[in-house]
């Protein structure tokens, strides 16, 4: 009996007996700790650190248990072990690297977004800015890095062409992302801005996702998910707007259309062309959207028809130059983005583009036709909050035939040209977060031509490191080969793909609402296009020996805390570039480049005036152009670029607006360059006319009207 007792005293014993958990928390540098939560999984058994990072507590369980570590800022920790072995316990916690501060790699973008953790625009930036006239283009047009080519009204991006720059929606190219114009009438973008809420600006050393691209990507993200229904309409002085969104539990469609005609515009305020028609277009644009379980499906298409005939002058012609166009375009884009799994996610989509384009010169016809694809599927792993894989793949394919009829060399003269190219490659890319100081992004891309059996392997990296709680050091590489365009692959398959290498240093403080920037790059070019005529044709030699370099300075500072109501940004750029290209019989700076640009944006909202009201200033220093009466080439500049411009939005009510704006407000006579007769006078001179823009002002009013559920929602974002 006596053993049976000893027995039963000895298992109660054991049944009580407490184990002591002991240790020390401290940070990846090895400092304490103090206040993390210790605890073992499924009990009430814990404690927290003290202020040296020790802890110690009791438990009653035993066997194998799980030992858990929390602390805000910091991943959490588990241990599995048997309870007796955990004693003196050393836990190192890593810091959160998906917390707010955590470090970004930024080098050579420019984000737009309300979500992002660092914007230097936002999307209600993109209407608002007086300058801009309602195209995102010309918005980004005040960022630094860009030229001011005011003729053009397309992106050139840190001394390269406009051709260097792609744009894509939601992820998917855009193969003509303008509409198309003549000479000295700058085009516009042809999508309308009020369907983005998201807008990436790429200035350089951008991700291996994209390709096809020498200087700068553009990514435009459509909006995941309306708030509410509304119908949006708009009179203005060159047209009229309608739009209308549609929401329900899993989907929505927004719809919208505008009809623009300056018959009535340039009947009030005549310009310097002699107008037969003036411009008139029409587009419609539609969103459908629906979520699924785990993803979102978009379906995105805009369609827009325009046309124009005028007589421009010019120096060798009496009767001046006829020109007409008639462009019908078509662009249907579809995405889907979801989740695989916790950890694995889907992007997949395509493009289709149809582009016909008819173009009468004095006696000459052309008539161009372009069909265009693009197919991506992307896929991102998430192996931890550190570490993360993306890969995928995609496919370009052209096809693109002109007509060509007209008066060659008082001949009559026929031929069409044309060209297929398919474009297939494969893209991979790690993002690697070592802390919340230091992050890396790898990545290569592997590209194949088939026109011209060419393969290119394109390495791209980036590194940002933060050097203070809220500045930051970002350094960027990357080779990137663009395809030659229309213009030349019509004439010869012969060409090859053109070449660039960027180098980006880039320095970025933000602070409540403050953000300045400042980032140094260089960009050497390889294998560029060269031609031994006047212009690109079918007789010209065409080679790939073309070569230069781009280098330069962008510094930005915008403020929308310091003043009450007042939000501002100035963007200078400082540019030095060179490059035997096309034509030209040596290495010069071109023609669209200036050596500085500046710009100073700022929006100011007058409670008692309900009122909105902004202004801008853009400069842009002489740029080069050939006079044939002195020795040399691209040898003398115009005079410098000056425009203000002044907009004011008024809340007549809530929900109505009535918007004006004013470019070029104090009628700078700017010069965009100088066009020189083809044979000299008497004298042995070549006569010459300032080109200048076809109007000094324009001038623009407009009433905006929405009619949404919550009765207060209106058009000041799309303004």
């Amino acid at each position: 009996m006596r053993y049976y007792f000893i027995i039963l005293l000895l298992t109660g014993l054991s049944l009580h007996a407490q184990t002591t958990i002991t240790g020390t928390v401290t940070d990846n540098k090895g400092l304490p700790i103090e206040g993390a939560n210790v605890y073992l999984d499924g009990t009430y058994d814990g404690a927290s650190s003290d202020v040296d990072g020790n802890f110690s507590f009791e438990t009653t369980v035993t066997g194998d248990q799980l030992l858990l570590i929390t602390f805000i800022s910091y991943e959490p920790y588990s241990y599995f072990a048997p309870v007796a072995m955990m004693n003196n316990l050393t836990v190192k916690l890593k810091e959160d690297v998906n917390s707010l501060d955590t470090v970004v790699l930024s080098a050579g973008t420019f984000e737009a977004s309300d979500n992002s953790k660092i914007s230097v625009l936002k999307p209600l930036d993109v209407v608002t800015t007086a300058s801009a006239l309602g195209d995102f283009v010309g918005a980004l047009q005040t960022l630094p890095g860009t030229t001011t080519v005011a003729e053009d009204g397309r992106l050139f991006v840190r001394g390269g062409d406009a051709g260097e720059t792609q744009i894509f929606i939601d992820g998917i190219r855009v193969f003509t992302p303008y509409t198309p114009t003549t000479n000295n009438i700058p085009t516009r973008g042809r999508y309308s801005p009020f369907l983005f809420d998201g807008i990436t600006f790429s200035t350089g050393g951008y991700s291996a996702e994209y390709g096809e691209a020498l200087s700068s990507v553009l990514l435009l993200n459509t909006i995941d998910e309306p708030e509410q229904n509304k119908t949006d309409i708009g009179i203005m002085t060159v047209g009229g707007s309608l739009g209308h969104t549609r929401k329900w539990e899993k989907s929505s469609l927004s719809l919208s259309t505008s009809y623009i005609n300056l018959a009535p515009y340039i009947e009030a305020f005549p310009d310097r062309n002699d107008w037969e028609k003036p411009i008139e277009a029409i587009s419609g644009e539609a969103v459908y959207r629906y979520r699924t379980t785990d993803g979102l499906f978009k379906f995105y298409t805009a369609f827009d028809r325009s046309d124009f005939e005028l007589t421009q002058e010019a120096i060798d012609l009496p009767d001046g130059l006829n020109f007409k166009l008639n462009n019908n375009n078509l662009y249907v884009n579809s995405s889907y983005t979801g989740m695989l799994s916790d950890t694995w996610s889907i992007r997949a989509g395509g493009s289709y583009t149809y582009g016909k384009t008819k173009i009468g010169v004095i006696s000459n016809d052309i008539d161009d036709t372009e069909n265009s694809a693009h197919f991506k599927v992307k896929l991102k792993k998430r192996f931890s909050n550190r570490f993360k894989l993306a890969f995928g793949a995609e496919h370009f394919t052209t096809d693109f035939n002109e007509d060509f009829s007209g008066i060659i060399n008082d001949q009559e003269f026929t031929d069409t040209y044309g060209y297929t190219s398919n474009i297939s490659a494969a893209f991979a890319e790690t993002d690697i977060i070592f802390s919340k100081k230091l992050a890396i992004k790898l990545g290569i891309r592997g590209s194949y031509t088939d026109y011209a059996s060419q393969f290119t392997m394109s390495p791209r990296a980036s590194l940002a490191y933060k050097v203070g709680q809220k500045s930051q050091l970002s350094l960027a590489y990357g080779d990137f080969y663009q395809n030659p365009g229309n213009d030349f692959l019509k004439f010869s398959q012969e060409l090859e793909a053109q070449k660039t290498q960027h180098y980006i240093l880039n320095y970025q403080y933000n602070e409540n609402g403050r953000i300045f920037r400042a980032e140094a790059y260089r960009k050497d070019y390889n294998r560029l296009i060269t031609f031994d005529t006047s212009i690109a044709s079918f007789d010209s030699q065409f080679t790939n020996n073309g070569d230069g370099f781009a280098q330069g300075l962008d510094l930005f500072w915008r403020d929308n805390t310091s003043i009450k109501n007042m939000d501002y940004w100035v963007s200078y750029s400082f540019l030095d570039t060179e490059r035997q290209y096309l034509n030209f019989p040596e290495q010069a700076t071109p023609s669209f480049a200036n050596t500085h640009n500046f710009s100073v944006v700022g929006k100011y909202f007058i409670t008692d005036w309900k009122s909105q009201v902004g202004i801008s200033y853009q400069f842009g220093s002489g740029r080069n152009y050939t006079n044939p009466n002195v020795p040399g080439f691209l040898q003398e500049q115009t005079k410098s670029f000056n425009s203000i411009s002044l907009n004011w939005a008024y809340l007549i009510s809530q929900q109505k607006i009535l918007y004006a704006s004013i470019n070029n407000v104090l009628g700078f006579n700017n010069i965009n360059g100088y066009e020189y007769s083809s044979t000299p006078d008497v004298n042995g001179n070549f006569n010459r006319r300032a080109l200048t823009p076809a109007a000094d002002q324009f001038f623009f009013v407009g009433f905006f009207w929405t009619i949404s559920d919550d009765k207060n929602s209106n058009q000041l974002d799309s303004l």
